[in-house]
Formats: C-alpha cells, structure tokens, sequence
C-alpha cells in the first residue's frame, strides 16, 4: 500500500488547506493508498468535515521519527531534486513525503539534506493536492509525467466582468477544466469579491 505524506508544521489550517487535505484523503482512500498528516501541532483542532474524512491519519510527530528505521523507503518530492519522479518510482519506494513551508522555513530543504532521496514534478509549481494527484498518477497508475494532461495557470472567472489568474499547474479533466477539491472555486470567488470590496 502506498502512503502519502503531507507536513503540515502550521499552528493553524486555513480553509483552502482543508479543501486540499479532503480532497487528498478522498483520493487515497478511492485509490487503495493511506494519506498523514505529519507533525500536526497538538493544540491544532481540525475542522469535523476533515476529521471525519475517510483514509486520513493524523500524526503529531515528524517523518523522521515516524520512518526512523525506513528512510529508504520514502521519497521526497522537492522542487531542487535533480531526477523526475518516475512509475519505475512506484517500484522502490512506498512513502511519497510532501514538504511544508512554515514561516518561511523551508521544511523540503531540512528535508533533503537530513538524506531523504528526492524527485521532482516537473518545473511548474503545483498546488498540495494536485502533487499528490500527479504523484498518484505516476506511481500507481504508471503514467509518466510528459503523459498527464495539465493546464497551468487557468483563469477562473469571479464575475461577468471579473477573472483571476491561478498560479500553478493543475490536471486537467476530461473536459479540460482544472481538477481542483470540491469547494475551492467558490472559496477563490468569495475571497477575491472580497479582496475587491476592501479596495472600495
């Protein structure tokens, strides 16, 4: 069984990180695979919609204690990895760890250098659940990455008169449209009517 990994060094969860995490668990769970969350603060409460999510463990503790003893078996997907994540992948390792960012610390960094053997996704940044999607793709589906359809940095329209740009790389779905988690388009719209007002 596959697992996916997901850092989350943050004392606090913002909405769009529940979407994602959903969205993650769901996925893993449909695909026969086991989604963390590692290094979860103790004071953190989680939403009941993301607690009850079917396939997520939360783990208070951090992947180097949690895989001490198998840190050969994890990969860290890491941006800086000078080899692409491969199916052939999917074959040596059972972890696929994911990096959080935490005030500016670049946990993927501290990652790598305490000899965690990494790949990358390609040169477009992706949001969390999308890596783990790709990710997903290519281990357990064996599809290399130049083989999943993407479209980066899609527009998505607030109003008539009103469209913002996503700054990532998405996969696409069969009607072309960016695979995001159930909720976050209208979350984007709500924020950037908001961001409008303020500016009135």
């Amino acid at each position: 069984m596959k697992t996916y990994v997901v850092e989350h060094l943050d004392p606090e969860l913002e909405q769009w990180s529940a979407l994602e995490y959903k969205a993650i668990a769901q996925e893993s769970y449909n695909a026969g695979a086991q989604f963390f969350l590692s290094s979860v603060p103790e004071s953190l409460q989680l939403p009941k919609t993301l607690k009850d999510a079917q396939g997520l463990r939360v783990e208070h503790q951090s992947v180097e204690t949690l895989y001490a003893d198998k840190k050969g078996t994890v990969c860290l997907l890491d941006p800086a990895a000078k080899t692409e994540l491969s199916p052939e992948d999917g074959e040596r390792f059972d972890v696929f760890l994911f990096g959080g960012i935490l005030e500016f610390t670049d946990r993927t960094a501290e990652l790598r250098k305490k000899g965690f053997e990494g790949r990358r996704l390609g040169p477009i940044q992706m949001t969390t659940d999308t890596a783990v999607r790709v990710t997903r793709m290519v281990v357990q589906n064996k599809m290399s990455l130049e083989r999943i359809p993407y479209v980066d940095h899609p527009e998505l329209k607030i109003n008539k008169n009103e469209s913002t740009e996503m700054p990532f790389r998405y996969v696409k779905d069969a009607h072309g449209n960016p695979i995001m988690p159930n909720g976050m388009t209208d979350l984007i719209k709500k924020d950037s009517e908001k961001a409008l007002d303020d500016l009135f």
